[in-house]
C-alpha cells in the first residue's frame, strides 16, 4: 500500500499518485465525509485519530422521545444552519464534479447532509445520510423546506434568534443554556414532530439509497474514499463489500480510517490541493 504523509513535495507526489490511480481505473465510485466540506466553513467531528471531537450527535431515539432534547436541537440549529446554507462550494467539490463531466466518476456517495456536491455540478450523488435543508412530519410525512421552518421558529422565539455561538457541524452551534422556553414549530398539517431529512444516530440508511449505491459499486473499477474515516458503518460496509469484490480501495484524508486494512492506497494529505494537483494531471497538455 503506498502512504503518503503530509510533508513538503507530498501533496505533489500524491496528487500525481492520485491521478495515475484514476487513469488505471477510470470509473470511480467516490465516498465523501465532512473533510470535503471544511474548506466550506463546515466543522467536521473526528481528529486525525478518528476519535470524536465534540460529543456525538443527536441519536434518533433521544429526539422523537424528549421534547427537551427537541428544543435544544432546534434553538441550536436556529443559530448553527446558517453557516450551512450559506457556505461555498470547495475546491474537493469542484475537482470532484470535473472528474465526473470527463467521465471517471460513476457515482458520489456522500455522507455529507450539506448538498454541496450537487451546487458544484456532481450530477450522479447518492446522499447516503439524506440532507439538513429538508423536514418532514413523523406522523403524516407533510415535507417542507427547513429555512421555512427557521423563519417560522425565528419569530416564534426572538430572543434565541437574536443570540449567536459558534458554529458546529451539520448545522449545529456550541450553545449551551436555558432551552426549556424554546416553542418548537409544529407539522404545520397534523402538528406531529417535524424532523431534518437526515440519518441520525440510531435511524437505518432507507434501502433504496443503500440499493442504489450497491448498484453503482458494480459498476465501477474502484473506490475513492475521500474525506471520511469511515468509522461509521454505513460508509465502511461498502469498502468491505468492495473488498470482497476485489476492487482496489484508495483513501484520500488527514488522518486513519476504520477500512485502513482492504486500502491499497492511502494519501494522508490536504484534500484539495491533492485532489486538484491530480485533476491537472489527467487534462490533456
Amino acid at each position: 500500500m503506498t502512504q503518503v504523509n503530509n510533508a513538503g513535495n507530498d501533496i505533489i507526489r500524491a496528487g500525481e499518485e492520485l491521478a495515475a490511480f484514476i487513469t488505471r481505473y477510470p470509473r470511480l465510485w467516490v465516498i465523501t465525509g465532512a473533510g470535503v466540506s471544511t474548506d466550506s466553513g463546515i466543522p467536521d467531528y473526528r481528529d486525525a485519530n478518528g476519535q470524536w471531537k465534540r460529543s456525538p450527535p443527536v441519536q434518533h431515539g433521544d429526539f422523537m422521545a424528549s421534547k427537551a432534547v427537541r428544543q435544544r436541537y432546534w434553538a441550536r440549529a436556529l443559530i448553527g444552519f446558517k453557516a450551512m446554507g450559506q457556505a461555498p462550494v470547495g475546491g474537493a467539490h469542484r475537482v470532484l464534479a470535473a472528474l465526473e463531466a470527463q467521465g471517471l466518476v460513476e457515482a458520489v456517495v456522500t455522507q455529507n447532509v450539506d448538498r454541496l456536491h450537487q451546487r458544484a455540478g456532481s450530477k450522479r450523488v447518492i446522499d447516503l445520510h439524506g440532507r439538513a435543508d429538508t423536514v418532514s412530519c413523523m406522523r403524516c410525512g407533510y415535507r417542507m423546506m427547513r429555512y421555512a421552518m427557521h423563519a417560522e421558529m425565528a419569530q416564534m422565539n426572538p430572543r434565541f434568534a437574536a443570540l449567536d455561538a459558534a458554529h458546529a457541524p451539520d448545522g449545529d452551534a456550541d450553545l449551551e443554556t436555558d432551552f426549556s422556553t424554546f416553542e418548537i414549530y409544529p407539522c404545520p398539517r397534523c402538528s406531529g414532530i417535524l424532523k431534518p431529512d437526515v440519518v441520525y444516530y440510531g435511524d437505518v440508511v432507507p434501502p433504496e439509497r443503500r440499493l442504489a449505491a450497491q448498484a453503482a459499486l458494480a459498476r465501477s473499477k474502484a473506490v475513492l474514499a475521500v474525506g471520511t474515516s469511515l468509522m461509521v458503518y454505513s460508509g465502511y460496509r461498502f469498502c468491505r463489500e468492495a473488498h470482497a469484490m476485489g476492487l482496489p480501495i484508495a483513501s484520500l484524508s488527514l488522518g486513519v480510517t476504520r477500512a485502513d486494512a482492504l486500502l491499497s492506497h492511502q494519501w494522508r494529505a490536504p484534500l484539495t490541493p491533492v485532489l486538484e494537483h491530480a485533476l491537472a494531471c489527467l487534462r490533456p497538455g
